[in-house]
């Protein structure tokens, strides 16, 4: 962790400065949640958090600390269980609840934290912020973010209004050759591919066959996406 661009490691006069230099903000949209066999149960914050700091050390703004908590389709199960997100997944065949995921909250309730987060954030001196992660979660994100725009006299960027998927291919699958690359190269102890079975496609994975996985190619998902964002800060005089 690198304490001179996450939020939490900020000093007073370091946060001072930071800001005065570059006011942007970036949300990790994180989650508990089955990523395969070969992937930790926080990779979407650890992408999201690790794709951040890498744009915040390179062009400049500060890293909030990520959520971990996230919207998610559900369907009652019966005998008072539930199913969350890839646990009925086509890609989850028998659907089923895959252990560990620990993360789900109401699409409104996880609005109004949002939103309030952007509140804050506005009044801490922030002029732009962008959040991305968790697909649902993104997805939530951008579907107000125009609204608060305009409420709160803030600039949001979002990985589905302003970019293209070429320009910004990080976090674009679920526990695929996309998202487990990344890990590799952010986190390379944090992978174990062996666990994954050569015969037959993984349980709860979506995307690219992640057995395919590399760090370079996890290295040209990142930078990829940091020059994209660097780009868009630069059109933006931030």
């Amino acid at each position: 962790m690198d304490p001179h661009v996450q939020y939490a490691y900020l000093s007073v006069s370091q946060f001072v400065q930071r800001l005065t230099e570059h006011p942007v903000g970036y949300i990790p949209l994180g989650t508990l949640e089955w990523h395969g066999l070969q992937n930790v149960l926080g990779a979407d914050a650890l992408q999201a958090e690790g794709l951040f700091i890498r744009a915040a050390q390179r062009f400049g703004g500060i890293v909030f600390p990520p959520f971990y908590l996230g919207p998610d389709r559900i369907a009652d199960a019966g005998e008072g269980r539930s199913l969350i997100g890839m646990d009925a997944s086509e890609a989850t065949k028998p659907h089923q609840r895959l252990p560990g995921s620990c993360y789900w909250v109401s699409k409104g309730l996880f609005l109004q934290m949002l939103e309030a987060l952007v509140a804050q954030a506005k009044r801490a001196g922030f002029i732009c912020l962008i959040a991305d992660g968790h697909g649902p979660s993104r997805k939530a994100w951008a579907e107000l973010a125009s609204q608060w725009e305009k409420q709160y006299d803030i600039i949001l960027l979002s990985s589905i209004n302003d970019f293209s998927p070429e320009s910004y291919p990080a976090l674009s699958d679920h526990a695929g050759r996309c998202e487990t690359s990344t890990m590799m190269a952010l986190h390379p102890g944090l992978v174990d591919l062996s666990k994954l079975e050569q015969d037959t496609w993984p349980l709860g994975v979506k995307g690219e066959d992640p057995r395919l996985s590399s760090a370079a190619y996890g290295e040209y998902i990142l930078e990829t996406t940091v020059n994209a964002i660097g780009q868009k800060l630069q059109e933006l005089g931030l």
